[in-house]
C-alpha cells in the first residue's frame, strides 16, 4: 500500500513537473520585473506562444512516432509566404488566402511522410532536415528576399486571428485551445491516436497488431504540416506582414515545448496539456528576457540551455523508467 500511494506521488509530481516549473518561473519574473505581473503582459504572452502552440502540436504527434519534424519552421514560413505572395497579386480573399496556407503546410508535411516512408530514409532527421532547406529556399525565391506588408490591404479577417483581442484575450489563442481540445480527443479516443502511440511506445507490437505504419506515419507529418499552416495564419495576423527569415527559432522552440512537457524523443509518450504548457513555459522566458533587458544573443543563449536540460531530463527519465521496469520483472 505505502508503494503504491509512493508510486502514485511520484507519477502526479512527474506530471506536474513542468506546470509547477512554470508557475516558479512566474514567481520569480513577478519578483524581478514589474511590468511582468500584469494582465497586459500575460495576454502578450498567450499571443506569443499561439504561434508555438500550433507549431508544437504538430511536433508532439511527430514525436510520440519516435520520429522528427526539422522542418516546420520554414513550413510555417513558406505558408505565410504563399499568402503575401498571393495578396501582392492582386488576390485579397481571406479564405483562399487561408486555404492556400493550410494547403501548403499539408502538402509539405506529407511529403515528408512519404520522403520516410516510401524512399526508406534511415531516419527523419534526414528527410525532413532536407526538407527545411527546401521550404526555406522557396519561400525566399516567391518573395524575391523581401518581406511583404498586409497593412491595410482588405485582408482583415487574416490579420484579426492574429492580432484581435477580446476583453485583452487575443482571439489567437481562443483557437488554440479549441485546436488543442480536438487534438486531444484524436490522440486519446481514435483507434488512429492509439495507433500513433503504439508506433512509437512498441514497434514491433504495432508490426504484429497489422498496423500499416506507413500510412499512420504519411498521416503523422501531414498533420504537423497542417498545423504549421494554421501557425502561419497566426504569424500573419500577428506581424502583419510576410518574411521568409522570421521563422529561425520555431523548430526548436517546438521540440523544447515538447520535451519539456513531457514527450520523449524515444517515442510513445507525450500529451497536449503538457505541450501548451511547455509552450508557455518558452514565451514567458522569452518575455522575461525582454522585460529584463536581455540582448536577442543572451536569448538564444538561455532557450539552448534549456533545450539541453529538457533533454537530458528526457533521457534520465527514461533511463530511470528502464531500470524500473527491469526491477519490476525480477
Amino acid at each position: 500500500m505505502i508503494k503504491m500511494k509512493q508510486f502514485t506521488i511520484k507519477g502526479l509530481l512527474s506530471k506536474l513537473g513542468p506546470l509547477i516549473g512554470l508557475l516558479v518561473l512566474c514567481v520569480i519574473l513577478s519578483l524581478t520585473t514589474e511590468q511582468f505581473l500584469s494582465y497586459s503582459n500575460f495576454m502578450n504572452i498567450l499571443k506569443q506562444a499561439s504561434i508555438n502552440c500550433f507549431i508544437s502540436a504538430g511536433m508532439l504527434i511527430v514525436l510520440i512516432t519516435a520520429g522528427i519534424d526539422l522542418s516546420v519552421g520554414s513550413n510555417c514560413v513558406l505558408a505565410a509566404c504563399v499568402m503575401g505572395v498571393m495578396m501582392k497579386n492582386g488576390i485579397k480573399n481571406s479564405i483562399l488566402m487561408m486555404a492556400a496556407a493550410l494547403v501548403t503546410g499539408l502538402i509539405c508535411g506529407y511529403i515528408n511522410g512519404v520522403l520516410l516512408t516510401k524512399l526508406r530514409l534511415p531516419h527523419p532527421f534526414v528527410s525532413t532536415l532536407g526538407m527545411k532547406n527546401v521550404t526555406l529556399g522557396l519561400a525566399l525565391i516567391i518573395t524575391a528576399s523581401t518581406p511583404i506588408g498586409f497593412q491595410n490591404q482588405g485582408v482583415d479577417m487574416v490579420l484579426a486571428l492574429g492580432a484581435k483581442t477580446i476583453n485583452g484575450f487575443p482571439v489567437s489563442f481562443i483557437f488554440v485551445i479549441i485546436a488543442f481540445i480536438i487534438m486531444h480527443i484524436f490522440l486519446s479516443r481514435s483507434a488512429l491516436g492509439r495507433e500513433i502511440y503504439c508506433i512509437g511506445g512498441n514497434p514491433e507490437a504495432a508490426r504484429l497488431s497489422g498496423i500499416n505504419s506507413g500510412r499512420v506515419l504519411r498521416i503523422v507529418y501531414a498533420l504537423s504540416g497542417l498545423l504549421t499552416g494554421f501557425a502561419a495564419i497566426i504569424l500573419v495576423g500577428r506581424v502583419s506582414s510576410a518574411n521568409a527569415t522570421a521563422g529561425t527559432t520555431y523548430d526548436t522552440d517546438a521540440i523544447a515545448a515538447c520535451i519539456i512537457g513531457g514527450a520523449s524523443f524515444m517515442g510513445g509518450k507525450g500529451t497536449m496539456s503538457g505541450t501548451m504548457v511547455g509552450a508557455l513555459l518558452i514565451a514567458v522566458i522569452r518575455n522575461g528576457l525582454n522585460l529584463l533587458g536581455a540582448q536577442s544573443d543572451l536569448q538564444y543563449v538561455v532557450i539552448g540551455l534549456v533545450i539541453i536540460i529538457a533533454v537530458f531530463i528526457d533521457v534520465t527519465r527514461e533511463a530511470m523508467e528502464k531500470r524500473a521496469q527491469r526491477l519490476a520483472t525480477k
